[in-house]
């Protein structure tokens, strides 16, 4: 749940829109709303007090909740130390003047990453992945997983577009839109089905991870092979993740079976 969104006033032109975005999410999610400004070595930035002024009286105006934190130090340090303790940072500019020149190595991590249909965010993503005209940061890297291959629905009206030129295909641009942002990750690691041999080792060393010891009799081997299938089969599928559930399932029906008798 998101209660404290940050925003960065910092005077640059992208201010503006930042305070809009955070104001409208504030709205949405009924957050606190916390006005960042940074003086540089005791100076007050061009415009700083502008954009303080807008955000609190466009924060009245819509009914949210704001107040103003004025902060003295390096702008893209004390943002990253001040981001630590809210929900949620709206940058005024790309989060690459954060990193830039640092030592450290960023990872930053997107877990079940997608877009919806008419989601304009893609297209910051495949800047930061790949640079613009100033190019990608040396220390950042970005992880996603995702159900999709291509991060974004696909529609079977997008396929229309496809042109045939003498023998030759030529895919419609929406669709090549889209596969372009997936195509800006240079490494993809695909987790396929099973087979039944690899999804029973899966089983078994779950199993032992509960600590389940092993089938004192070949009958035994074989009950809990068939049912880890049958369990398998009746989810339509093998995987790791199956496999961890059958192994949960088998250990607790053993710890009932132990705690009843």
């Amino acid at each position: 749940m998101i209660k404290d969104i940050l925003v960065c006033l910092e005077g640059s032109p992208g201010t503006v829109r930042a305070i809009e975005l955070a104001l409208e999410l504030a709205r949405e999610h009924g957050a606190r709303l916390v006005g960042l400004a940074i003086s540089d070595n005791g100076d007050r930035h061009e415009g700083v007090d502008e954009h303080r002024a807008r955000l609190e009286a466009r924060g009245q105006a819509v009914g949210v909740s704001t107040r103003t934190l004025q902060v003295h130090g390096q702008p893209a340090a004390t943002i990253l130390e001040e981001m630590t303790a809210h929900d949620l940072t709206i940058l005024a500019r790309s989060a690459s003047f954060l990193v830039e020149g640092r030592p450290e190595k960023f990872i930053v991590f997107c877990d079940h990453l997608t877009f919806d249909a008419g989601e304009a965010g893609y297209k910051a993503l495949k800047v930061m992945l790949d640079g613009s005209i100033a190019g990608a940061s040396s220390n950042v890297l970005i992880y996603a997983t995702s159900n999709r291959r291509h991060l974004l629905p696909e529609y079977f009206a997008e396929n229309l577009e496809t042109r045939h030129v003498g023998e030759e295909v030529h895919p419609g641009e929406s669709v090549e839109e889209k596969i372009s942002l997936s195509e800006r990750f240079g490494l993809w690691v695909s987790f396929y089905p099973f087979v039944q041999d690899d999804y029973l080792a899966a089983v078994d060393r779950w199993l032992a991870h509960f600590g389940v010891a092993e089938p004192s009799t070949a009958g035994d081997a074989e009950a809990r092979m068939r049912e880890a299938l049958q369990f398998a089969l009746q989810r339509g599928s093998r995987s790791g993740r199956v496999a961890w559930q059958f192994a949960r399932h088998w250990a607790g029906g053993l710890g009932l079976q132990a705690s009843s008798t």
